[in-house]
């Protein structure tokens, strides 16, 4: 019995001891099975690519050279690359970085030849490198058989936004164009942190031959995410509003016509007068005019200055010589002298720009939006920041964006003014659009005009109500025809 008991014991150990099943296709493969203690003669715990080396060590990617050495300065070849490349992708596929280059025993002498064929049949790479295995691999090489190695669940693209919009500033990354041999491959190590390049610009050089310590350092990253690299890039020129001014906001070149008569020719000269961050608008005219023709002129100018009510003008002065035929309007806000104005404006253009670049610092507003999505972060924006006052005067700052920006309260041409402010920071074409009781924002989004009012999105007290985001002018009527 006892012998029995012996033996019972010995088989449920052995049992205790077989490794668990590898997971097909799974980063759970991605295990380190050995323990790095100076294996390598000339990898160093001092040694720049220590870690990398180590690991690729650990995860039984590598033993090393004949000699005893890693060989961290010697070049790596077209055909040591796709022996990486197929260690890992078996790896991950079998849980054994063999196995999936044991499969073609027959496919040639050379040591790289199983592991090409394994490559090639599981479509990471065709036929391109067949005369180049036994040639230095390029750094853009390295990325073409690394980009393709594993599928992007396994490898998710962590820097998207950062390398896209980095890239597209053309202030990093200078040296890879779409002219550039995989280009694209190259970006993906970028975006998948596999590589954040040479310098504090990102460079790749791509034509330049790859040392193994530069390679171990990519290899691991696509075995280890804990070594994935993000590159510290400071974007904040590329996307910042800082120095935008008032006039730069009003789209167009416009020409001052000193006799408008048409709503058209009218606003044409509101424009040119923004444009050259002006507030008062000299007219004249050829012939004697009456009370009723400058009632109109007023009336006219008011509505298109209203269009741009993030200007913060929403009344207007007039002088005038029925005789003579001149035309003096001034433009101001209700119950404000210039000087206030002048000062409200000041602070609201830069409370604007201050939302607009944190939004974008965040990470709230990347490169790789459209506009419609864009849209939708200010608007919640929007919503969330300001409440309805109630209690507005028809003088009150509450009718300006100012207010927004400053007390966080306002009324609907506020809203209005404070929302397409942010739009045209971000080069959005918009403007606001007014009936007897209330006004609005129409934006072309992505090419499509759309109808947006922050102040009934506003209007649950709480959560952000999007039914009033991109409307259609159908549906915009239904709600406030105009």
């Amino acid at each position: 019995m006892k012998k029995r008991l012996t033996a019972l014991l010995l088989a449920f150990v052995l049992l205790l001891s077989v490794p668990a099943l590898a997971a097909e296709n799974s980063t759970d493969n991605f295990v380190r099975s050995k323990t790095y203690s100076g294996q390598f003669s000339d990898v160093a715990a001092s040694s720049g690519f220590y870690a990398n080396v180590a690991a690729l060590y650990e995860y039984g990617l590598s033993v090393g050279k004949a000699d005893g050495t890693f060989g961290l300065k010697d070049s790596l070849s077209v055909g040591q690359i796709v022996i990486f490349a197929g260690r890992i992708r078996s790896l991950y596929q079998y849980g054994s970085p063999e196995t999936g280059a044991a499969a073609y025993p027959d496919a040639g002498t050379a040591a790289w030849a199983p592991y090409l064929a394994y490559l090639q049949k599981e479509g990471v790479v065709g036929t391109e490198l067949d005369d180049l295995l036994g040639t230095a691999a390029t750094r853009s090489v390295v990325a073409h058989v690394l980009a393709g190695t594993l599928p992007s669940a396994a490898l998710p693209a962590v820097n998207q936004d950062l390398v896209t919009q980095a890239y597209a500033t053309r202030k990093f990354i200078t040296d890879v164009t779409e002219y550039t041999a995989y280009y694209q491959d190259i970006l993906t190590l970028y975006r998948c942190g596999i590589s954040m390049g040479s310098d504090a610009s990102g460079s790749y050089l791509p034509d330049a031959s790859i040392t193994r310590g530069a390679a171990a350092a990519m290899l691991t990253r696509m075995v280890d995410a804990a070594l994935r690299v993000t590159p510290a890039w400071d974007l904040s020129s590329a996307y910042s509003a800082k120095g935008v001014t008032w006039g730069s906001l009003i789209p167009g070149t416009t020409a001052l016509n000193p006799a408008p008569t048409t709503q058209a020719e009218v606003t044409a000269d509101i424009n040119y007068m923004l444009q050259n961050e002006q507030y008062t608008l000299s007219l004249h005219y050829n012939r004697k005019l009456t009370s009723a023709f400058v009632t109109q002129l007023m009336n006219q100018a008011l509505s298109a200055v209203k269009m741009d009510c993030e200007q913060l003008y929403n009344a207007v002065n007039c002088t005038y010589e029925l005789s003579g035929g001149a035309v003096n309007l001034t433009f101001y806000a209700l119950d404000a002298s210039s000087s206030e104005v002048a000062a409200y404006r000041s602070y609201t253009l830069s409370a604007a720009i201050a939302v607009h670049d944190q939004l974008w610092s965040s990470g709230a507003i990347t490169a790789s939006m459209s506009q419609y999505e864009k849209a939708r972060v200010y608007y919640d924006w929007v919503c969330q920041n300001c409440r309805y006052d109630y209690g507005a005067a028809e003088n009150s700052i509450s009718h300006l964006g100012y207010a927004l920006f400053r007390e966080g309260k306002s009324v609907c041409d506020g809203y209005t003014g404070a929302y397409n402010l942010l739009l045209k920071l971000e080069g959005i074409d918009c403007y606001a659009l007014n009936n007897d009781t209330h006004i609005w924002t129409v934006a072309v989004l992505d090419g499509t005009t759309c109808h947006i009012d922050t102040t009934w999105g506003d209007s649950s007290g709480t959560d952000t109500d999007y039914t009033y985001f991109g409307m259609t002018e159908a549906q915009s009527r239904a709600y406030h025809p105009w």
